[in-house]
């Protein structure tokens, strides 16, 4: 059995964002009692409160009657939205730096995909801890784990457990295969996606510990609480296997193929690999665009599923340079012996195609002609005119 690579997520949050932003305007407001909001004459609310006010028990999407009553001498401050925005292009601008599999959530919080840098996910996070605060003035704090939800988890717990005055700068890894064990003595609502609601029924079922969910059998949580109780079960194990999700994730282009019988070969799946490589390369081709990240997903013969990711060095439409990204992704994930149901590759990320042309011809023109040559037997004869050696005898 090959050694599983696990991935390497990052979560930021931006501490207490728009009261840092208004901090760098106005540094007399350091360790205040103060909130950005609405005027409680008008039924304004909370948008966010300094460290100071959270003290009193003040916080985000609270009335502001409500909070002035429990911080009498709250200052209150009207948004400049338009400023909050920029500030954050800035901060996200430095997050791209890091790594182009960027899924930006909100204004103030993005997750990161590092699995490809050499680095360890704590080096990373203090590094680019260090150079947002360095180049925007802004404190953040920073979750590291195998997958988006844990690394979700560990920000706010980081942030918790830092908890005063001041800004948390928090960082907070998990180790690989520690997830179940980090998540186990939180209380349910910890999870990201439960809310005030959930944590209700949860309780009402004695269930108030993330650790207790696993107690329970998967089919017992989902009579209890449909699909997401089946969902629950899994995340309080600390399984999730998002990917992430860019930008221009609309922009995306994927094949994949369920088979009739589970296979366990690995000469048959990656042949199917590099068939899927190649639907995906001619369709990028015909719709003129050129992919930045690919993606490689695998369901097993149990339907759980995972996927893998990479960017580019430089965005591509060829079969060859996304079957070797997909075989490389492929290697990291096999489990020998294990049944596959499904497959499939994706790409993403996409830029239109733009062809440089050069004196000399170097083994990617070569690669571009032929290719071009087989597009055009295709459109000409059909799909089915081009065939791979391996399938001739089929």
């Amino acid at each position: 059995m090959s050694t599983i690579r696990y991935r390497k997520i990052l979560h930021l949050d931006l501490d207490a964002f728009f009261c840092a932003v208004e901090e760098l305007k106005d540094p007399s407001l350091a360790g205040k009692a103060f909130a950005v909001g609405g005027r409680a004459d008008h039924r304004g609310v909370i948008s966010t409160c300094s460290y100071a006010a959270r003290q009193f028990g003040v916080h985000s999407a609270m009335p502001t009657g409500q909070a002035l009553k429990l911080c009498p001498d709250l200052m209150l401050i009207s948004g400049r939205h338009g400023e909050y925005g920029e500030k954050s292009r800035e901060v996200m601008e430095i997050v791209h730096q890091l790594t182009g599999l960027v899924e930006q959530v909100s204004v103030d919080e993005a997750f990161m995909d590092v699995t490809d840098l050499p680095d360890e996910g704590e080096t990373l996070a203090r590094k680019l801890q260090a150079d947002v605060l360095q180049k925007t003035g802004l404190p953040c704090s920073i979750g590291v784990a195998s997958n988006k939800l844990v690394a979700k988890v560990a920000t706010d717990t980081g942030k918790a457990r830092n908890r005063g005055n001041g800004y948390p700068r928090a960082i907070l890894v998990v180790p690989n295969g520690r997830e179940a064990e980090f998540l186990a003595p939180l209380p349910v609502k910890a999870m990201w996606g439960v809310g005030p609601k959930m944590e209700k029924a949860l309780h009402d079922a004695g269930i108030r510990l993330l650790g207790d969910i696993p107690k329970r059998s998967r089919a017992e949580m989902e009579r209890l609480f449909g699909k997401y109780g089946y969902e629950l079960y899994d995340h309080a194990l600390g399984i999730d296997d998002r990917p992430i999700s860019m930008e221009r994730e609309a922009k995306s282009i994927s094949q994949e193929t369920t088979f009739a019988k589970d296979s366990t070969d690995p000469v048959y799946l990656r042949q199917t690999l590099k068939d899927l490589s190649a639907h995906v390369g001619y369709q990028l081709r015909q719709e003129g665009f050129c992919a930045k990240v690919v993606r490689l997903k695998i369901r097993w013969s149990d339907f759980s599923t995972q996927t893998r990711q990479t960017s580019l060095p430089q965005p591509t439409d060829q079969d060859g340079v996304i079957y070797s990204t997909i075989e490389t992704l492929f290697r990291s994930i096999w489990e020998s012996g294990k049944p596959v149901r499904l497959i499939g590759v994706g790409c993403a990320d996409l830029v239109e195609t733009l062809h440089q042309m050069s004196l000399w011809e170097t083994p990617t023109d070569k690669e571009r002609r032929l290719l071009d040559a087989l597009d055009d037997l295709r459109e000409r004869y059909g799909k089915g005119a081009i065939k791979r050696g391996h399938k001739l005898g089929r």
